[in-house]
């Protein structure tokens, strides 16, 4: 396995091993460069998951300090936990359901489709879905989306046919088992999902696609990849011309190191990434790096999110199967004659009762509360996920006062609803309760937002520096040799999940990057 010496300034540096890390990892080590990936967290493998959600919750997800302001549930319920994300390699891969949907055409044009909507900082992505599709269809052929390349699709679980059946009666046309990176059949050397659920607790079986064991391994082979666990970075360094130069990182003792590089790429998710390049302020770039524009931190997306539980006469048990293989997409498309500007869809989804009894009504108390933990083996769920709007205000900035155990400031998370984001959110509410009264429910409960899983937004894309951080290749508009590879360089969310749109931008930037280093470029 690739060791690289400290000094080896040759090496490209990704800060984060996880959808865009992992995969940019892989992908530049196929083509011959030599890469480090610096983790902040430990390397659990798949036998080292446990099918416990509290249990793995304290094993896997990323519990540093944050802080939170703004209106939404999430601030004044979670106040410590702004996003539910893993800190291990493979980074949230191994905690997501598995969701894989390309985003529709106008998604990537909101600014010329939605046109100039109050409060909201629309802006088109400069690449168009046309420009994406061969990027997409590498990537689904990566991960075995379903549904794609001949793949089947999963079998539908009760908490699905139940879906399936209300969907039906209300007439809604694009119901299915979901484009999922969950193998139905053996492939890639791993076999087919198991259907023992715990999808957000690590997949033991392997069947779903995680970067921690098919990216990274794949690129440690060719020996051109160096995975660091537990190496937490706190600082990019430059030069004098303002290229960056490496990245300062406690290693797993907590002794500072320095790793030199010709080319950093950050992906530590929205939070993390905004955070890492304000932390690296420097009298050259004194608002943070890669920040002329201000935008470092901005216009964090969460998705409209919310949730709709259902209690029936019969049991469901919704809990065995795949967690979120279901889907109903015909409310993604764009139809302001609802009220609002973009869409929503509707995914299957189920926590397990120590989880739900948490995010259902935190703090409840009462025979509402437990008949409703009562109905918990006949109970069907559905989690809501559209496009919510970008604003200034929502944002990634430094906590003046907490600091992390490095001497740090923590990052301190944003966030206010769009009127837009509301009037979506009360739409989705109704039709998700419709959905399941069509079907025979005897009661719905639509519960409100949870941790944030989908942090997009922070480092935007933009055509024109002055209004993003990177541009179309996730290249820093201020820094030639600095590169943003996650989620945060989104400049709209869409109603889909976000991981195939990262994993595509990850493996487009890695065939950008290897071709400029060719040209000596950069």
């Amino acid at each position: 396995m690739a060791k690289f010496d400290l000094n080896d300034s040759s090496v490209v540096v990704i800060v984060g091993s996880g959808a865009g890390g992992g995969t940019l990892g892989n992908e530049l080590a196929q083509k011959g460069v030599k890469v480090v990936i610096l983790e902040a967290g430990p390397r659990i493998e798949n036998h080292d998951f446990v099918n416990d959600e509290w249990e793995s919750f304290s094993q896997l997800a990323w519990t540093d300090a944050r802080t939170t302001s703004g209106t939404w549930r999430v601030a004044k319920d979670f106040s410590g936990l702004p996003a539910w994300i893993v800190k291990a390699v493979g980074g949230s891969t191994t905690h997501w359901a598995g969701a894989s949907l390309r985003f529709d055409e106008h998604e990537f044009r909101v600014k010329s489709t939605y046109g100039n909507l109050p409060g909201a900082n629309l802006l088109d992505w400069p690449v168009t879905l046309a420009e994406m599709e061969p990027w997409y269809a590498k990537a689904e052929n990566k991960m075995g989306v379903t549904r794609t390349n001949g793949i089947p699709g999963l079998p539908g679980n009760n908490n699905f046919k139940v879906l399936e059946a209300g969907a039906r009666k209300l007439g809604y046309k694009t119901v299915h088992t979901g484009n999922m990176a969950i193998n139905s059949q053996p492939r890639d050397g791993r076999g087919a999902c198991q259907q023992i659920g715990f999808c957000f607790q690590g997949c033991k079986s392997g069947a779903k696609w995680s970067t921690l064991y098919t990216e990274i391994p794949k690129g440690e082979a060719t020996g051109n990849l160096e995975v660091r666990p537990s190496s937490m970075a706190i600082k990019i360094e430059h030069d004098a011309g303002g290229k960056v130069t490496g990245v300062v990182y406690a290693d797993e003792s907590g002794a500072m190191q320095r790793q030199k590089a010709r080319i950093v790429a950050v992906a530590g998710n929205s939070i993390e990434s905004p955070r890492l390049l304000l932390n690296s302020a420097s009298t050259m770039f004194p608002d943070g790096l890669g920040n002329s524009s201000g935008q470092v931190g901005r216009n964090y997306m969460r998705h409209m999110t919310g949730s709709v539980y259902a209690v029936f006469e019969k049991s469901v048990h919704m809990y065995r199967g795949t967690t979120m293989a279901g889907i109903i997409r015909d409310e993604a498309a764009n139809n302001p004659k609802r009220g609002f500007v973009g869409g929503y869809e509707m995914e299957t989804l189920s926590i397990g009762l120590p989880f739900m009894a948490a995010f259902l009504n935190p703090g409840a108390w009462g025979r509402p509360f437990t008949a409703a933990l009562d109905g918990y083996p006949r109970m069907a769920g559905m989690w809501l996920v559209g496009e919510d709007m970008p604003q200034e205000t929502n944002r990634i900035t430094l906590d003046p006062r907490v600091k992390d155990k490095f001497g740090q400031p923590v990052a301190s998370v944003h966030f206010d609803d769009h009127p837009n984001d509301l009037a979506m959110r009360a739409h989705a509410y109704k039709q998700g309760a419709a959905v399941y009264d069509a079907v025979g429910a005897t009661v719905t409960y639509p519960t409100p937002p949870y941790p944030s899983t989908h942090n997009l937004g922070t480092n935007r894309m933009s055509e024109k520096p002055r209004d993003g951080v990177v541009n179309k290749f996730g290249q820093s508009h201020d820094v030639k040799n600095l590169f943003v590879s996650d989620g945060s360089q989104f400049t709209s969310g869409a109603a889909c999940n976000p991981t195939l749109t990262i994993v595509a931008l990850a493996i487009r930037q890695a065939d950008y990057i290897a071709g400029a280093m060719q040209k000596k470029e950069i």
